[in-house]
């Protein structure tokens, strides 16, 4: 009973703490961080407890815990709202609950709380720093405070609630409203600094072509409630009667069984959501905003949460399937769209000069990775992928936010206007922020899955593994090829912006983060090296069985529910990753290892004319302008606004104005002069005649009144007696 109140408490604490900021705290910088700090601490804790209550329970399953009540009254019954945790719940929970915290304690050194406000710093802009005097009187110019500090706490704790919320319920209602709430914070996050066009254009953009995918996740969930009758987890998916009916009826498009249908159409949401091929333009531009909000968009919250719908749903998913057998029309679109997004990105990732968007890319690419595994029925890779990259992202972002801040400080020192994102213009940081070095160096080989000593190698390896055996092999080689192109572009990342010397006066001058940014750091890069270690398969070379499964386990009871993964295994998956990972970081070192500064990226040599192409992404963007955002302004601007609204809207509006004013001036000479004003000055005249007729008889004579009073008593007198009395 404890451990089903702390699930239905655990998303409260932040939701509070967005009201507690918006309304009490916004002008007290240091109590709107606390009041945040603390919320999300409570969430933190009642989640660590519920995860160390249920890591042991067997058959969780097919047994989750849940609770519900009733919410919306629907005629005879209640659309019941509750909680719902099974192995797939109390993981998700259990980095999303880590790297929040962590986010938010790194948010309070980001936006340099304690400094100073800007002299020129103003709403809706980053901070520009500010000029203070030491001890000895001189001049210095630090990092200021964010002008909207307490606005951003505001902001990321209802961000927190959306994300815990979406975990831990039972029901795809709320799942979706949840899921909104994150796509509302996306759009105000990522255009926090919305005086910058480019950063008020990313939120819209995000917003808007993530509204695509719901648009067909909508469509889905109400379809999924008019066959079933319900939107409850426990009831839809670990029910075989009704997932049976859903994969053997027809729907009435395209020949696909409904639950084929209404799968594609959930998956849609998680393209969207998860920036998959052909929606993933809005996740780049969404670097927008501050580093904290691309940890929490990258790692605890937003694409997270599309891979989760898709694993949460993939009994629907994967409804008629069987191992070795056809994959049905979601899958197999999953295992298309998430190979192909994976190499896809990775191609674009070995191009980008910004720190922030390499790691953007590298997103998308890893998204896609659980995305194919889930579409060849890795079910249990793709779910410890999305536990081990939640990690890796949270301390690569964040890593890259602490470059960012010292190349910051390096500018402000020397007064040189100089790009602090761009990597060619850092090198020599390893001297100079070397704890942020030696973290970073940590998370970019989890991401290159280098081998043993980093979870990014188990669960990559994994999913590998499954595709290979699963005789998925254009899977398996995309994915291979991506692997290796991640481990090459994420060394060149760490060479371009911590070996070699310095390559800008800014790089010479930069210091090392304040301990608040560093330690998030710290603990992330904790579970980045030990994560993995808790799902070493048990047919792993030497090592598996020395150390307990638990993840295989735990969250294997959901894979063998619904009879996904590989039947047999092989080391030819082992050996290619193992060469990927080696070569790719080799490789990376090897190009990038002397470059001076004002070098052009080798690659622009080695590629040639596919440099081009790769750098400005394929151009996707410029295609979707054309086809799609040019069009559309001209529908707005033309058509709707200057025909649809201003010819047809107006002169309809004008017409009936001038019609109306037509029938006016009738009624007024026709009906309102003649008869109405006619009437009533006869009217007058008579009353004003009458009077006059009547004034002759107001004498003032007092006999003249008695002898009027008297005929006049006599005469009603006479008529009374007439009809009452004789009659």
């Amino acid at each position: 009973m404890q451990t089903i109140s702390l699930l239905w408490l655990s998303p409260l604490p932040p939701a509070l703490a967005f009201v507690l900021i918006a309304l009490f705290t916004s002008h007290k910088r240091g109590l709107s961080h606390w009041v945040a700090l603390t919320a999300t601490s409570l969430s933190w804790l009642m989640s660590m407890v519920v995860f160390f209550q249920t890591m042991g329970m067997t058959n969780l399953a097919q047994f989750p815990l849940s609770s519900s009540i009733g919410w919306l009254p629907l005629g005879e019954n209640w659309l019941r709202i509750g909680i719902h945790a099974d192995p797939l719940t109390i993981v998700t929970l259990f980095f999303v609950a880590w790297t929040i915290l962590m986010i938010f304690i790194y948010s309070v050194g980001y936006h340099n709380y304690g400094q100073p406000q800007g002299d020129h710093d103003v709403p809706g802009l980053p901070p520009h720093g500010t000029s203070v005097r030491d001890g000895q009187g001189r001049l210095h110019t630090v990092l200021s405070v964010e002008p909207m500090y307490s606005r951003f706490f505001a902001f990321i704790a209802l961000f927190a609630f959306g994300m815990f919320t979406l975990v831990v319920t039972d029901n795809l209602l709320v799942l979706y409203m949840a899921w909104e709430i994150m796509g509302l914070c996306s759009y105000l996050l990522i255009g926090f600094w919305y005086a910058k066009p480019a950063a008020r254009n990313a939120g819209i953009k995000a917003f808007m072509t993530t509204r695509v995918g719901d648009m067909f996740m909508l469509l889905g969930l109400a379809a999924l409630y008019a066959l079933t009758g319900t939107l409850n987890y426990q009831e839809i998916l670990n029910n075989e009667i009704v997932l049976g009916t859903l994969a053997q009826t027809l729907s009435p498009v395209l020949g696909l069984s409904w639950a084929g249908l209404i799968g594609l159409l959930l998956f849609a949401g998680t393209v969207g959501k998860s920036a998959q091929f052909p929606l993933h333009v809005w996740l780049p531009d969404a670097m927008e905003g501050p580093t904290p909000v691309s940890a929490m968009i990258h790692a605890a919250a937003m694409v997270s949460a599309g891979v989760y719908l898709a694993a949460r749903f993939f009994p629907l998913l994967s409804a008629g399937w069987t191992p070795g057998g056809a994959l049905t029309p979601p899958m197999f679109w999953m295992a298309v769209i998430g190979s192909f997004t994976a190499l896809f990105a990775s191609t674009i990732a070995v191009t980008q000069n910004h720190i922030k968007p390499v790691l953007a890319y590298s997103t998308i690419s890893q998204l896609g990775f659980m995305i194919a595994a889930l579409g060849i029925g890795a079910y249990t890779p793709a779910v410890f992928h999305l536990l081990t990259h939640a990690f890796t992202k949270a301390l690569l972002f964040l890593g890259s936010g602490s470059v960012i801040h010292g190349m910051e400080h390096g500018v402000l020192h020397t007064g040189q206007k100089t790009d602090v994102q761009d990597m060619f213009n850092m090198g020599g940081l390893r001297q100079k922020m070397p704890l942020t070095f030696w973290l970073f160096l940590a998370g970019g080989l989890s991401l290159s899955s280098f081998p043993l000593i980093t979870a990014g190698f188990w669960s990559k390896d994994e999913i590998l593994s499954d595709a290979f055996n699963g005789g998925y092999i254009l899977v398996f080689l995309a994915l291979a090829t991506t692997a290796l192109l991640t481990a090459f572009y994420i060394m060149r990342q760490i060479t371009l912006t911590f070996l070699g010397s310095p390559r800008s006066a800014a790089a010479s001058h930069a210091g090392e983060s304040r301990w608040l940014m560093t330690l998030p750091l710290l603990v992330l890069s904790f579970f980045v090296i030990t994560a993995g270690w808790s799902g070493i398969p048990d047919h792993f070379p030497v090592l598996g069985g020395l150390i307990p499964n638990w993840f295989g386990k735990f969250v294997g009871e959901m894979a063998a529910n619904h009879g996904a993964g590989a039947t047999h295994h092989s080391l030819t998956p082992l050996f290619v990753s193992l060469a990927v990972s080696f070569g790719g970081l080799l490789l990376g070192w090897l190009v990038y290892r002397n470059i001076k500064a004002g070098e052009a990226d080798p690659l622009q040599k080695h590629l040639g004319v596919f440099h081009g192409l790769l750098s400005n992404k394929y151009y996707v963007d410029e295609f979707y302008q054309l086809a799609f955002v040019r069009p559309a302004w001209w529908l707005a601007e033309k058509f709707t606004s200057l025909w649809v609204d201003r010819f047809v809207l107006d002169g309809i509006i004008d017409g009936v104005g001038k019609l109306a004013l037509s029938l006016g001036r009738i009624f007024s000479r026709r009906i309102d002069l003649p008869v109405i004003t006619g009437m009533g000055d006869k009217l007058s005249d008579g009353v004003q005649d009458l009077g006059a007729g009547m004034r002759p008889l107001q004498s003032g004579r007092v006999q003249q009144y008695m002898i009027l009073t008297i005929v006049l008593t006599l005469a009603v007198g006479i008529v009374f007696f007439y009809l009452f009395i004789l009659a």
